[in-house]
């Protein structure tokens, strides 16, 4: 019998700290996946996590996991394939510790990830972008907070996770203002910013003050800004500017669309597609070719310059009226 305990602490240890010096964000989807996948196993077979050996986690119950996470979770397919993705990395490591469950290993390695139908990026209009950051009360403390992180996420185009992770000595704003941060995969970046996104975060942090390593959009206790805090504070403002523009309800914007709008304003003012990547972070300008996608300005410009058919318009007439009845038939 081999225990899946030990290995899975050892993949954690061993191999995502210490071999690949994964990032805590990597470490914690990891972790979140693999505690879900050890309840659901406990829960349909009664087995204690402690206990459970790789027998009990054959392709099968891997299976049926990733289908509950679809069912009764509700989880999309991209989030089904990422979980995926954090079991396959387990069991790789797995196959090297336990080559005597080498034929249950390879069953579940081969489980492939799940074809996701590829939908268009939500953006936000001029007239929405205006509504939403009219919603927070910039009387307040808090709504100065919402509305300075709101105005920097649009303009910037920053993830959550940078957003939440900024201080206040990321953030220059005398000649030359940029922003600085360590994006995914710990890669460094600086992006510019407006003369309007300037003079919005110098009357914030004179506001709010903190200096050095002090977070830019501090939460109650004085700690940064949480992802889910961040997630909630653009839901909640997105609502309350539906009242104002109806048209944001269908959209339901959430933290990630600030950044889709970002790339949006960028291409439609014509920048280069590899320039929105580096803007974005991403690791290739593939990445930012779902843009590309829903940008139809661009779509309209191109039929715009080509010829026309020449089609005359016009319907079908028979000939001749017994023809016509026998078609009709």
């Amino acid at each position: 019998m081999s225990f899946v305990a030990p290995t899975l602490e050892a993949f954690f240890t061993e191999r995502l700290v210490t071999q690949k010096n994964a990032s805590p964000h990597t470490i914690a989807s990891y972790r979140d996946c693999l505690k879900l996948l050890l309840v659901y196993v406990q829960e349909t077979t009664g087995v204690a996590p402690a206990k459970l050996d790789f027998t009990d986690l054959d392709a099968k119950v891997i299976g049926g996991f990733l289908d509950h996470l679809e069912r009764d979770r509700g989880l999309s397919i991209r989030s089904r394939n990422v979980r995926l993705a954090a079991i396959r990395s387990l069991y790789s490591f797995a196959a090297l510790r336990h080559p005597e469950h080498a034929a249950t290993i390879g069953r579940v390695l081969a489980i492939p990830p799940k074809r996701a139908e590829c939908t268009l990026v939500s953006f936000l209009l001029p007239a929405e972008v205006d509504a939403l950051l009219a919603s927070p009360d910039r009387s307040h403390r808090i709504g100065g907070r919402d509305y300075a992180l709101l105005v920097l996420a649009l303009q910037t185009g920053l993830r959550v996770a940078e957003l939440s992770g900024l201080c206040i000595e990321d953030i220059q704003l005398g000649t030359g203002a940029f922003v600085h941060c360590i994006g995914k995969g710990r890669k460094e970046r600086t992006t510019p910013l407006t003369t309007r996104t300037v003079k919005v975060m110098m009357e914030y942090l004179a506001e709010c003050g903190g200096t050095g390593v002090d977070p830019v959009f501090p939460g109650p206790g004085g700690g940064p800004l949480g992802r889910d805090a961040i997630r909630r504070l653009v839901e909640r403002h997105a609502a309350h500017a539906t009242q104002e523009c109806p048209s944001l309800a269908a959209k339901k914007p959430t933290s990630h669309t600030l950044r889709h709008t970002c790339a949006m304003r960028l291409l439609e003012s014509g920048t280069d597609i590899a320039t929105i990547a580096l803007w974005l972070g991403h690791a290739t300008s593939r990445t930012t070719e779902v843009y590309l996608h829903a940008y139809l300005a661009l779509k309209e410009q191109a039929i715009a310059r080509t010829a026309p058919l020449g089609l005359i318009p016009g319907r079908y007439r028979p000939p001749d009226t017994l023809l016509a009845f026998l078609e009709a038939l």
